[in-house]
């Protein structure tokens, strides 16, 4: 892909976001390498002014993970884009005519410890940990065929964010063990997923760690500052307007949305 091509790409997906309107068809050539997409991403990123708050990072699951050279993929989260639920379900907004999922999530907020060597285990990683709250990630794109047509294409409009919604904060004692707690995605009052991030890889804390070897690959050391989403634990689980979901993290709490137009 030439740098036009990525160009346009980007330009499409900035205008499409920041008009609130669909892409019925991927605007242009879609890209075979993570490398061409976050080239993709890097350009909507400039375009864009609007201050990260964060990033979101997703699974790349087999046989797509070994062929692509990654487990993970990440996009951005924009600052205004991330709310703290207080009381009622927080409305979240979605692309009515693109794609739309809601996803749990634990989120955790990172710094930059001043001469620090990019961390390779959980402890290192703790150093580097501000806070972790239990999330709920709406993903969601104008392109409604952004999941289907594989992480690449993801990777090209903001990893396939949409916002961040955060609840409580889990103890720092119980970090060590956060494997073990259990967690449930309900939509609309049925369970839509339950499991643990026992099932995810590495868990949050090796999200992290891929997030901030990305971040330092590509030179954007300075926006990692911010949540990480750390991935689904349950599911992506597609969301239409007008329903109502919820995240229940046993032993902590809940958080819930509703989706938007």
């Amino acid at each position: 892909m030439d740098s036009q091509a990525a160009q346009r790409i980007a330009q499409a997906f900035v205008t499409a976001r920041s008009e609130g309107s669909a892409l019925p068809d991927y605007p242009g050539e879609r890209p075979r390498t993570l490398a061409e997409a976050y080239e993709v991403q890097d350009i909507a990123l400039r375009l864009w002014d609007r201050a990260v708050g964060g990033w979101k990072v997703g699974k790349i699951p087999p046989p797509r993970d070994e062929a692509l050279g990654a487990n993970r993929l990440i996009g951005p989260i924009f600052a205004d884009t991330i709310f703290e639920q207080v009381g009622s379900p927080l409305a979240m907004p979605v692309f009515a005519d693109g794609f739309a999922a809601a996803e749990a999530e634990f989120a955790i907020r990172i710094r930059v410890p001043e001469g620090a060597a990019v961390p390779t285990t959980d402890a290192e990683t703790y150093d580097w940990v501000e806070e972790v709250r239990i999330a709920i990630e709406i993903a969601s794109s104008p392109y409604p065929g952004i999941n289907e047509d594989g992480p690449c294409v993801t990777v090209t409009d903001h990893g396939n964010n949409a916002g961040l919604v955060l609840g409580a904060p889990v103890p720092r004692d119980r970090w060590d063990a956060i494997n073990d707690i259990a967690v449930e995605t309900i939509i609309d009052g049925e369970t839509a997923g339950k499991a643990s991030t026992a099932t995810m890889l590495d868990g949050p804390f090796g999200a992290v760690r891929f997030l901030l070897g990305n971040l330092s690959e590509r030179g954007l050391m300075a926006q990692a500052p911010g949540w990480v989403s750390s991935g689904a634990i349950t599911g992506v689980h597609d969301v239409k307007l007008r329903q109502s979901v919820e995240a229940r993290f046993d032993g902590i709490g809940s958080v819930s949305a509703l989706i938007s137009g």
